[in-house]
């Protein structure tokens, strides 16, 4: 992989809006490379800063004119793909005005694949599992313009309570007012 190659084919992607990678999406953007040599570019292109390595697997080019509060949320959906994800819990009361703390660096998501919690260079993303199933998501959940949708204020109390979060910074009232 020639890196100026590499960030002429990256800069192109960000210009369309598209910054943040999984590693197959990287290989099929240099598809000439072999695995090793894709593997070996990736690893030169992060030690010279050129990509920020969130998580394993999942690259940010550093160059990007896109970079912004969505990038924590492009994350999340490049980790979870192929799973149903929203923003909820502590991330979508805050967004309502539901819980005086307003979660800076740390985004809460329900999704129905496996929980757990990542620490990437751009915030901690924390998924908790969902049982309900899709056709009742879809009805509580509405699209905001950003890369994950939002949960309603309501869902996100019941999400809140159901796993057994601490509910004590909740303004219950603000949550049925309407």
């Amino acid at each position: 992989m020639n890196q100026s190659l590499a960030i002429e084919r990256l800069s192109a992607l960000d210009q369309q809006g598209r910054y943040v990678f999984a590693y197959q999406d990287i290989a099929k953007v240099f598809p000439e490379d072999s695995t090793r040599t894709l593997k070996a570019g990736l690893n030169r292109l992060v030690k010279q800063g050129f990509l920020i390595r969130a998580i394993k697997g999942i690259y940010v080019f550093a160059l990007s004119q896109q970079k912004g509060k969505d990038t924590l949320e492009l994350i999340a959906k490049t980790m979870r793909r192929g799973e149903y994800n929203y923003l909820s819990l502590e991330s979508a009361l805050s967004e309502y005005g539901v819980i005086s703390q307003i979660p800076i660096d740390r985004l809460t998501v329900m999704t129905t694949g496996r929980k757990g919690e990542y620490a990437t260079p751009f915030g901690t993303i924390e998924f908790t599992h969902t049982k309900r199933p899709i056709s009742q998501i879809i009805d509580s959940i509405h699209s905001i313009g950003r890369p994950l949708r939002l949960a309603t204020k309501e869902t996100a109390w019941r999400d809140l309570k159901r796993v057994g979060r601490n509910t004590h910074l909740v303004d219950e009232q603000v949550v049925y007012e309407d």
